[in-house]
């Protein structure tokens, strides 16, 4: 019914979208930032031009983010950069318009769920799925989550790690936690303020958890970075050196958010299930999850060994269009909306 429709599959993240088109792989990859007028609010430039801007624009202009914690949180600038990156796949003038699969964190409310439905139709798809995150990951990923045994993904995303156990084509255990790599910023940009005195922004923080971050003690080596950004008490620049330790002392708090919410998954694991996780491991995916020691940490505090999937950044894109395949398979999991 579908065989001259294009399908797309989209990881609408809080940090950044994925697309992933049948046939081509991941055709697109860029932040989830959009920058508008605020006098017009007219868009001005949405992903990596609109990111340049965040913390460097005019009173007028506002670089924002309308994606937080995995959910729309402005339904029409979310719809305005879906319709300028599917534009940008697609071409204006298209005559057939796409199947389109996006992804949702696990346990998202209807309200949510028909948001996202909404935004997609409204930019164009023929029909729109709906697939939770963690089964996503665990397809884009590899898993062969139709077979009777039990797998276990944690996915680190931007605004949610999403964190369940998978069987017979099925989430059998979830768990969703609105915390993610945007929370391991927010950690970093309070303890330099806090420790230092020093004002700095999200690209800032990002830079230091992405260059000298660490969940795991480093006792080889000792990495520093210098940081610049606005002394609070004078107002004026200033720059301190900070520690890959001192990164893993800020970190503590959402870390040990996540080891819980891991915890607290297997402990609902059924005992056949457990066993299989014990062999076989569980697998990471999203951003958040190349955070350096994460899978040590995790393999430490729970007895799991912890695997960093293959393509981790983009297992959720990839699995989405790889569920549009399998939409006979999967058709009790996907919410759906649009014109047959």
């Amino acid at each position: 019914m579908w065989n001259f429709s294009r399908k797309i599959g989209i990881d609408l993240g809080t940090a950044t979208v994925l697309v992933y088109e049948k046939g081509k792989g991941i055709v697109l990859q860029e932040p989830s930032v959009v920058a508008l007028d605020k006098n017009t609010n007219r868009v001005l430039a949405v992903g990596k031009e609109a990111q340049r801007m965040l913390g460097r624009t005019p009173a007028n202009i506002v670089a924002t983010r309308p994606m937080r914690e995995g959910v729309i949180a402005d339904f029409d600038i979310t719809e305005a950069m879906l319709k300028m990156f599917l534009n940008k796949i697609l071409g204006k003038h298209r005559l057939v318009k796409p199947l389109v699969m996006v992804c949702v964190p696990a346990g998202v409310t209807g309200v949510e769920k028909r948001a996202v439905i909404e935004a997609a139709m409204q930019v164009g798809a023929r029909k729109t799925f709906l697939i939770e995150e963690p089964l996503a990951a665990a397809l884009g990923a590899g898993l062969a989550i139709e077979e009777p045994s039990g797998n276990m993904v944690v996915d680190v995303g931007g605004g949610t790690t999403d964190i369940a156990v998978l069987s017979l084509g099925g989430i059998v255990v979830p768990e969703s936690l609105r915390i993610g790599g945007d929370n391991f910023d927010q950690s970093l940009i309070r303890y330099v303020k806090e420790v230092y005195n020093l004002k700095i922004g999200e690209g800032t923080a990002e830079r230091i958890k992405t260059e000298i971050g660490t969940a795991f003690p480093q006792e080889d080596e000792e990495l520093t970075i210098e940081v610049r950004g606005q002394d609070i008490m004078t107002g004026l620049p200033g720059s301190i050196n900070i520690s890959s330790h001192e990164v893993f002392e800020a970190l503590q708090d959402p870390l040990q958010s996540i080891l819980a919410g891991i915890r607290r998954v297997l402990e609902k694991t059924p005992p056949e299930l457990s066993s299989d996780i014990s062999e076989k491991g569980l697998v990471m995916t999203g951003g958040g999850a190349l955070l350096r020691g994460l899978d040590k940490l995790i393999s430490q505090e729970t007895g799991v060994p912890a695997i960093r999937a293959e393509n981790t950044m983009s297992c959720v894109a990839i699995g989405t269009g790889l569920a549009l395949e399998n939409i006979d398979k999967l058709g009790k999991t996907l919410k759906t909306s649009g014109r047959g």
